[in-house]
């Protein structure tokens, strides 16, 4: 029977910090008690927190092309990945594959396939330190993105969905002159190339986006998968979207989608690089407002791994009234148990020993260890 015993250590549970002790079996917590345990590994007043569950990332992507023109083996980028998520504290990560964009050309599209592979391949070999399933995000203005969900969606690691329409003028950039500064930035489009280009995309969401999202909705509904919501804005998407019984918004891009979203029951997520930074790079409204408004279930580390735990601690220090085991949740058991995890993202009896030791230093949180399942992995 393999068994782990922690000691010495902050320990933050869902209800307190308590300075304490932890034993495991077989990849489970048995016990948490407070005072010193006789045996075990010292963590000397260093914080014991639960594994991060992060339910959003776009960094498996940056892997496979780490620069314009480059595209990596797909094993090794699978590992680089993972290696990154583990040394971030997530022990378990829904790696967000998109069904779709908006150019053909992109990496998401024409590296699609190779990516699972690598993944798969890299996950069938006992390779990966973290925990990894898959989120599918489906561009409902994309051509064939209702093939692409058809192919995938019976895959046993898939176990969240969400439905994204980034046509120009819809959802996330709202504001025109914020799209065309995000676009112009990332493909070097000029003005001619760039009215072009939205033009095809407008075309595109006005013929595909409402077929594929109901098709997304039914082939869900069918399997019980949980769905998301993404970048809501009106009152008119999140009616949408509850109709569709969706059960988490992520990134509404107002106060006002993110009040009426959590009335109508969904979680709500937002970035960490949000939170972290101060603001959102869209424009749209501040991570750190819905945080004062009590409206901030999740955090998302979306395209900086780091991002997730630096946000619990930035939660805990510069919110009044949001505890550490509070902040902790929101990226832990909040995120766990809102798409059926109930085997994780706590620390009590029971739960997997996904673990993170953590010491703060000058304010910044830095990884010391991890475990997955009660196995050191970091």
């Amino acid at each position: 029977m393999a068994e782990l015993v922690l000691t010495g250590a902050r320990i933050v549970t869902p209800e307190a910090v308590i300075d304490g002790a932890l034993v495991a079996r077989d990849g489970r917590i048995v016990a948490v008690e407070s005072g010193r345990a006789t045996a075990g590994e010292a963590l000397d007043g260093d914080y014991l927190i639960p594994g991060l569950v992060e339910l959003h990332t776009d960094n498996m992507e940056r892997h496979f092309a780490p620069r314009p023109g480059v595209r990596w083996p797909a094993v090794s980028a699978a590992l680089a990945h993972d290696a990154q998520i583990a040394a971030a504290g997530i022990t378990t990560v829904f790696d967000a594959i998109s069904l779709g964009s908006l150019q053909d050309y992109d990496v998401r599209v024409t590296a699609l396939t190779e990516m699972l592979s690598g993944l798969r391949t890299a996950r069938d070999n006992g390779m990966l330190r973290s925990d990894h399933l898959l989120h599918l995000r489906c561009e409902v203005s994309y051509p064939g993105m209702t093939r692409l969900l058809e192919d995938m969606i019976d895959d046993a690691h898939v176990r969240l969905v969400s439905v994204m329409d980034h046509t120009p003028g819809q959802r996330q950039f709202v504001n025109p002159d914020k799209y065309r500064e995000y676009w112009k930035g990332k493909n070097g489009f000029s003005d001619t190339e760039l009215e072009a280009y939205l033009a095809m995309s407008r075309q595109r969401g006005e013929r595909h986006s409402a077929e594929n999202r109901r098709a997304v909705v039914s082939l869900c509904a069918g399997r019980k998968l949980p769905l998301a919501s993404h970048d809501d804005a009106t009152p008119e998407h999140v009616a949408e979207a509850l109709a569709d019984g969706m059960v988490v918004a992520e990134f509404p891009t107002t106060i006002e989608a993110a009040r009426l979203s959590r009335d109508g029951g969904m979680k709500v997520v937002m970035g960490g690089p949000n939170l972290v930074r101060g603001g959102s790079h869209s424009g749209n409204i501040s991570a750190g407002v819905l945080a004062e408004h009590g409206l901030l279930d999740i955090v998302s580390s979306d395209y900086v791994p780091n991002s997730l735990l630096e946000s619990a601690f930035k939660l805990a220090r510069d919110f009044p009234g949001i505890t550490l085991p509070q902040a902790m949740a929101a990226v832990s058991v909040t995120p766990a148990e809102a798409v059926g995890l109930n085997d994780r993202g706590a620390i009590k009896p029971g739960r997997r020993a996904d673990l993170v030791r953590v010491r703060v230093v000058d304010g910044q949180p830095v990884v010391r260890a991890v475990w997955c399942d009660g196995v050191r992995v970091a």
